[in-house]
């Protein structure tokens, strides 16, 4: 290695922010000859014919304001992967970006969009306008924030959410279990200016520090107060549901939840779900540790806006324990396709790596490292039961298999170092050095991530301003 490209290695390393990192990454593709690969449409990791012919198609349509074959080209093949332009394997060569045909073709189809929005002509109306893009965008899908469990490692999750959205890139769906609920719980019930008002005071970082030495302690002692691990939720969460916090912030939030008794089901609870279950509740729930914390009681608001019992017969648990991370039910409820997963979950981050995240071994790597250990776990609980008969093995065989049989990655996966990582600092007490430490190694974590996170969400994200520009431009058309 040069001494110049040994010069912008140390810089990348060093670097306190994305502009920073990224600009030295971009000089060191430039030594490397990653920007002429750049420039190059041609790769046997995708159909770059195809989309270049559909970049130089709509580029016609566009400047032609041919809006009615727009529609038509844009309604029949727009989707997220055309010509496997999503493919990992097109991310592994640049240190920033991947080819620039790929962004030609997302900038194209934006900029068709925002025409279409845009234009006031009497063959566009405003409803035949509203159902295109609709539709369009039921069609395409969305991306969602996925954030794992793992403790006082859930700070990562902070660095990660600061610097998606700094880059303007964080998606509106936000999901959370265990120690994620926390972090996601506070993010949607915060505006922007909110959530970095909280931030800059240090109350959430104050209360985290307090919830994790609570934590410590009640590992000692096998029992916690979830009265006092409440109180720091409450710090962090306003007292709202799932649903005014929708209509507070726009985001939209799901925690997971798992049952505590063998009858019932693990639950995501959302806005569509339980619109009126308080945050703060579900919350406690899904970070409640099995045999740390006593199982949790929900609670909703009624008509009148007090605070009653939810489900009074049911109590909950760790969200992790069934769904670390909820695709399938995301999914179903929110028409999500496309998965960012922050993952910070003891039991998977320790056999991440780069590699297999772009590979996608991780699938593999689950079944004969963390699957099949858990279910040999699973199969020697089974016998106990069988031989011995002891109450409450039932529950641990099943627990046990929820956790084996779980896929705990998504798209684009986000995780700590390992230098980060251990078992043991899961739920040790961190001072603020610490925790100013595990909040930049998530930021430092998302950077190498920031330009496939943009193009995989560039186009939704557009459906969405646009939806809402029309929203506020035609809000007195009547429909």
């Amino acid at each position: 290695m040069s001494n110049m490209a040994k010069k912008f290695e140390l810089a990348m390393a060093e670097a306190t922010s994305y502009t920073e990192w990224r600009e030295a990454a971009r000089m060191l593709d430039y030594i490397d000859g990653n920007e002429h690969w750049r420039e190059e449409p041609e790769s046997p990791d995708y159909d770059y014919k195809l989309l270049a012919s559909r970049v130089k198609l709509l580029r016609r349509l566009r400047r032609q304001k041919d809006l009615d074959r727009l529609i038509f080209r844009l309604r029949e093949e727009l989707h997220g992967n055309l010509g496997n332009m999503a493919n990992p394997a097109l991310y592994q060569h640049a240190r920033v970006g991947t080819k620039k045909l790929v962004n030609a073709y997302i900038d194209e189809v934006c900029a068709a969009l925002d025409l279409l929005c845009d234009s006031d002509v009497e063959s566009l109306p405003p409803m035949r306008k509203r159902i295109f893009m609709k539709r369009a965008a039921r069609s395409f899908g969305r991306s969602a924030l996925l954030l794992s469990g793992g403790g006082s490692l859930g700070l990562f999750h902070i660095g990660v959410i600061r610097e998606l959205e700094e880059q303007g890139v964080l998606p509106r769906v936000i999901t959370g279990s265990s120690a994620g609920s926390i972090v996601a719980g506070s993010l949607a019930t915060h505006t922007d200016t909110e959530w970095e008002q909280l931030l800059g005071e240090g109350k959430l970082k104050f209360e985290w520090a307090r919830l994790i030495r609570l934590t410590d302690m009640g590992i000692g002692k096998g029992v916690l107060d979830p009265k006092a691990v409440q109180n720091c939720i409450n710090q962090a969460i306003p007292d709202m549901t799932f649903l005014e916090a929708y209509q507070h912030t726009n985001r939209i939030l799901n925690i997971s939840v798992s049952p505590a008794d063998s009858h019932q089901f693990p639950r995501l609870l959302n806005y569509l779900t339980a619109p009126n279950v308080l945050i703060r509740r579900a919350a406690l729930a899904s970070s409640t540790i099995p045999g740390i914390l006593p199982p949790v009681q929900l609670r909703a608001k009624n008509f009148e806006g007090k605070s009653v019992a939810y489900m009074p017969q049911n109590r909950w648990i760790d969200g992790s324990v069934h769904d670390d991370i909820p695709k399938e039910k995301v999914n179903r409820l929110h028409n999500i396709n496309h998965y960012i997963v922050s993952q910070t979950n003891p039991f998977v981050v320790p056999f991440l790596n780069e590699e297999m995240d772009e590979t996608g071994l991780i699938p593999f790597l689950q079944d004969v490292v963390i699957k099949a250990p858990m279910v040999q776990i699973e199969h020697l609980l089974e016998l106990v039961q069988q031989h011995f008969n002891l109450p409450g093995v039932g529950n641990l065989i099943k627990r046990a298999h929820a956790v084996a049989r779980q896929n705990y990655s998504g798209d684009i996966n986000i995780f700590p170092e390992k230098s980060l990582f251990s078992i043991g600092r899961v739920f040790h007490d961190v001072g603020p050095k610490q925790m100013e430490a595990m909040i930049l190694a998530g930021r430092r974590a998302t950077w190498p991530k920031i330009e496939r996170i943009r193009n995989t969400t560039q186009i939704s994200r557009t459906f969405d301003v646009c939806l809402r520009r029309m929203s506020e431009r035609y809000r007195y058309v009547k429909r």
